[in-house]
């Protein structure tokens, strides 16, 4: 770590206040240049304390930079990952309040239930499927507190990876006994297709994006419990939202998913 106690605190509180009151920031970096890795996610760990503090239920995990290009893009080799809590969750079908959020995006998943537990570090996508329960059809709504959506790596996990909102619903099925490489995503908006894609874009295998996260936590000195919720990802670009939207998720074999937005 470079950065002080003092100064990890009052930058954990800066971007929570900026999600919970919608405000746009410059990126923290642009102040912090020499801040590292263990930083930022000491930024973030800080934010998932002043939520639970709050009352706050962990109500799951997510990964992002899962495609392979974008990670050459922002020079990194794992993708990145946050948390998700129960005041982000949204019913199939619910809505979504935009003058909650600054300029929020969609982006489509194939989300991941365990039924064990997950520890690295080792794991791979055999024992992801080994201990999944089911996987389903999924929408983040990502919505950075950064000005214009401009961040770095560093930067977006002290803001928790953007996460803001999500739905999980469909057909939840057995997760081997599908492909999911293989398996088509079409997001549609207002009933117009805006982003179509496949499992495998997500790192080659869904389940790769679950098997990082696992290690990630495993070298921070935690595992995933069974029972866990775990968004893999975005399949597509995201694609930006405002208010009347209606956006909807079909995956193939697991039916469709959606949510609104006003």
């Amino acid at each position: 770590m470079t950065l002080d106690p003092k100064t990890l605190d009052q930058l954990a509180e800066h971007l929570h206040a900026c999600q919970r009151e919608a405000r746009d920031t410059l990126k923290i970096t642009d102040q912090h240049p020499d801040m590292d890795w263990d930083d930022a996610y000491a930024i973030q760990d800080r934010i998932l304390v002043a939520k639970l503090k709050g009352g706050a239920r962990v109500a799951g995990y997510k990964a992002g930079l899962t495609s392979h290009a974008k990670m050459r893009q922002m020079g990194v080799t794992d993708p990145v990952f946050g948390f998700l809590v129960d005041e982000f969750t949204v019913a199939d079908g619910g809505e979504v309040r935009v003058s909650e959020l600054i300029h929020p995006k969609v982006e489509p998943e194939i989300c991941f239930v365990t039924r064990a537990e997950l520890k690295g570090p080792g794991c791979h996508i055999g024992a992801v499927l080994a201990a999944c329960d089911v996987v389903l059809p999924g929408i983040e709504v990502i919505d950075s507190r950064y000005r214009d959506f401009k961040f770095d790596v560093k930067s977006v996990i002290a803001d928790n990876t953007s996460a803001a909102r999500f739905v999980v619903g469909g057909r939840a099925v057995d997760a081997r006994r599908v492909d999911l490489t293989t398996c088509g995503l079409v997001l549609e908006k207002n009933g117009v297709p805006v982003a179509l894609g496949a499992g495998a874009a997500v790192l080659g295998h869904p389940a790769a994006a679950v098997a990082m996260l696992v290690n990630h936590l495993g070298r921070r000195g935690q595992s995933l419990p069974a029972g866990s919720l775990v968004l893999s990802g975005g399949a597509t670009e995201a694609v930006s939202v405002q208010p009347g939207d209606h956006v909807s998720l079909r995956v193939q074999g697991m039916g469709s998913v959606s949510l609104r937005f006003v």
